[in-house]
């Protein structure tokens, strides 16, 4: 039995699933992007190719083994992008709760099935179906989840807005003894610049008392405003708007003191390391041609 537990960000990690990018399949056509990044990428013909992105991914299995990290891999489905393991589902506490993500994306649940037959069936919770939720948004701070949302009256015609306000209301129904807060954020359809697609694209907590932050990815300052108050000014790295595109915010932590990041991240990773961190720098920039990183990639099931 997996006996799962995570409450933050950043306590030591014992078990994870890192995404695949074997058998990724061909570059998308244009109608099939999820996100302007990807599609950008695809109009461009700088669309990544498989095996730069299967040897990257193997550079970041390679730093969580060094860590004796127990690393799972979802099961391998021909022609199919498996890469963000974040967004299918997510543990708070000892709970596993399978997203409600693109029906599209709904095999990439079945190639983990594996690994959540471990788990104390009691302990795995899926959503109804018009809530919907996505790992990427759901962020835990100790006694805090905080969830990224978009709350338009515009959200069924954007493919970027992956979680709803029915979303937020399930969380805070399963965990009444949280505290809930809700972030409202930016989204654009064709600029990824201007695109927070999930809440780890503007904010991350790194450490015990620090976090990464996008000013200009909330929608209202007052969410913004409040991190500040919650981590102090003198505590949060604030990204430009081509760092937050290009995914400054999607480092991971292996400990509270170990972040891995991408290896041209010079101006985060110097302001870590001056923090006192351990840095540990690998090659990613391919993978975040699909809006997506390091977080993104993982979906942590044990940390102490």
């Amino acid at each position: 039995m997996l006996q799962l537990n995570v409450n933050n960000e950043t306590s030591r990690l014992r078990a994870v699933v890192l995404g695949s990018a074997v058998h990724n399949g061909p570059t998308p056509k244009v109608e099939q992007a999820y996100d302007p990044k990807s599609l950008e990428h695809i109009l461009a013909g700088t669309y990544p190719k498989e095996k730069d992105m299967v040897e990257q991914m193997e550079a970041f299995n390679t730093v969580l083994r060094k860590y004796n990290i127990k690393v799972y891999r979802p099961q391998i489905i021909e022609n199919y992008n498996q890469i963000f393991a974040r967004d299918i589902g997510f543990v708070i506490d000892d709970t596993f709760v399978k997203s409600n993500i693109l029906p599209d994306r709904e095999r990439e649940l079945d190639a983990i099935q594996y690994i959540i037959d471990q788990i104390d069936p009691k302990k795995v919770v899926r959503p109804p179906a018009e809530v919907h939720i996505e790992g990427g948004d759901v962020m835990l701070w100790n006694n805090y989840v905080f969830i990224g949302t978009y709350k338009g009256s515009d959200y069924k015609d954007y493919i970027t807005a992956r979680t709803n306000m029915q979303g937020v209301q399930y969380i805070k129904d399963l965990f009444p003894n949280k505290m809930i807060k809700e972030f409202d954020l930016v989204k654009s359809k064709i600029e990824a610049r201007d695109n927070a697609l999930h809440l780890d694209c503007c904010f991350q907590p790194v450490g015990t008392d620090k976090g990464i932050i996008y000013k200009r990815g909330f929608r209202e300052e007052a969410d913004y405003l409040f991190l500040v108050r919650l981590f102090g000014k003198e505590n949060l790295f604030h990204i430009t708007r081509e760092e937050m595109y290009n995914m400054n915010s999607n480092v991971f932590s292996i400990d509270t003191n170990v972040v891995v990041s991408e290896r041209n991240f010079t101006r985060l990773n110097n302001w870590l390391r001056a923090n006192g961190f351990v840095v540990e720098e690998i090659p990613y920039a391919e993978i975040a041609k699909q809006e997506g990183l390091l977080r993104c990639s993982t979906l942590p099931l044990i940390r102490d």
